[in-house]
């Protein structure tokens, strides 16, 4: 396979915001969004940058978008941390993609020396994604209630990511 590298989210990824919208892509996020709220997302993933409080990549496999890969701010448990999140078109799956992926936002996160832990919430049935976190060297903190889209309720595991077992390059 070729190398996985993330770049930063620009404008012109709408086609991929759309792309990953795939209803078998969105199962476990609550199904497939409206255009109006695909645009949202897009406008979110770019302009966090600007903001500061967030930080999304489009994946791409040689010249190709595969997905998108970020973290961004949230406070849990009382404690300012970053959240995780990514998803990889189907054609791309179980390669080895979204692993590389997450590891190269997590050298971004540790690089902003803000926060110490990053969490990444998958549903507990979702084993693709729980076994990226595994892969990558997340802590399994165990499953909890939580809700998403906002006011579904879901049952996720809170796996954990301490950014000081990084050396930013």
């Amino acid at each position: 396979m070729t190398q996985v590298r993330i770049e930063q989210w620009t404008e012109h990824d709408l086609d991929l915001v759309v792309a990953m919208n795939a209803p078998e892509l969105m199962t476990e996020l609550g199904g497939p969004e409206t255009d109006e709220k695909l645009v949202e997302r897009h406008n979110r993933y770019f302009s966090g940058w600007e903001r500061g409080t967030s930080w999304m990549f489009r994946i791409m496999v040689g010249d190709e978008k595969v997905g998108g890969a970020g973290f961004w701010t949230t406070e849990w448990q009382g404690e300012d941390v970053y959240e995780t999140g990514w998803t990889v078109l189907g054609a791309f799956q179980g390669r080895g993609v979204a692993s590389a992926a997450v590891a190269l936002v997590l050298e971004q996160a540790a690089k902003k020396r803000e926060r110490r832990y990053v969490h990444a919430l998958p549903k507990v049935e979702n084993a693709p994604s729980n076994a990226v976190c595994r892969k990558v060297g997340f802590t399994l903190l165990g499953p909890i209630d939580d809700e998403y889209p906002p006011g579904n309720p879901i049952r996720s595991n809170d796996w954990v990511y301490d950014l000081r077992t990084l050396q930013p390059r």
